[in-house]
């Protein structure tokens, strides 16, 4: 039996469908002659690359770090946009839970930490919100690093007083989540709820495409 659970947030607890960074994609690719599932993917490159590099003392924020890269993109396709107030304005005010989130939360007899890639006031304001409460939280602001770097699952577990092999990750990312536990020999179990097929060399412990399979 697991001792703790460690849990991603976004696309896992709360949704997660991309509206806002979609409408950003449109609006530069309206102004470039891009298309928006071009200038997406240019962005998305961007970020992840950028997060990488940002450990430690190169730490940057994850609003840091999204405008940055929506800059950069934006200008890879000549167009020059106010970033930081694009990135403001479609940020999700009112986030959900995933209708099978608070059940699986509620029936849940261990301890549980968060671990998101977010800001830490970011996140705070939005479990608030939802009114969810849990043992411990580790963001990525907090560990200075990114999933999948050990540095965030490190601190999980530091908090929780577990090894790697006491506990079990559950995410909805095979790059940020999967093999980021699998670094430190974390089992996870895997939350696929769109049916992706996963890249060569992940084994997750379980592939479940809901929240309720695990607490039955």
């Amino acid at each position: 039996m697991r001792k703790a659970i460690l849990l991603d947030v976004f696309g896992t607890l709360v949704r997660d469908d991309g509206a806002g960074a979609a409408a950003i994609a449109a609006e530069v690719a309206a102004r470039s002659g891009a298309t928006a599932d071009e200038v997406a993917r240019e962005w998305e490159t961007r970020l992840w690359a950028m997060a990488e590099t940002a450990y430690g003392e190169g730490f940057r924020t994850l609003d840091d770090l999204n405008a940055g890269s929506l800059a950069a993109a934006a200008a890879h396709f000549g167009v020059r946009v106010d970033a930081p107030a694009l990135c403001r304005a479609a940020q999700d005010p009112s986030p959900a839970l995933f209708p099978d989130a608070r059940p699986f939360l509620d029936a849940v007899d261990v301890p549980v930490c968060l671990v998101s890639d977010a800001d830490r006031d970011h996140l705070d304001g939005i479990l608030e919100r939802l009114g969810i409460t849990v043992d411990h939280v580790v963001t990525s602001e907090d560990a200075r690093a990114y999933k999948p770097r050990p540095e965030p699952f490190e601190t999980a577990l530091r908090l929780l007083g577990a090894a790697p092999a006491d506990v079990v990750h559950i995410g909805d990312s095979p790059a940020s989540d999967l093999l980021g536990a699998a670094g430190l020999g974390i089992p996870a179990i895997f939350v696929n709820r769109t049916g992706r097929d996963l890249p060569d060399g992940l084994y997750p412990l379980r592939t479940v495409p809901s929240l309720s399979l695990l607490s039955s």
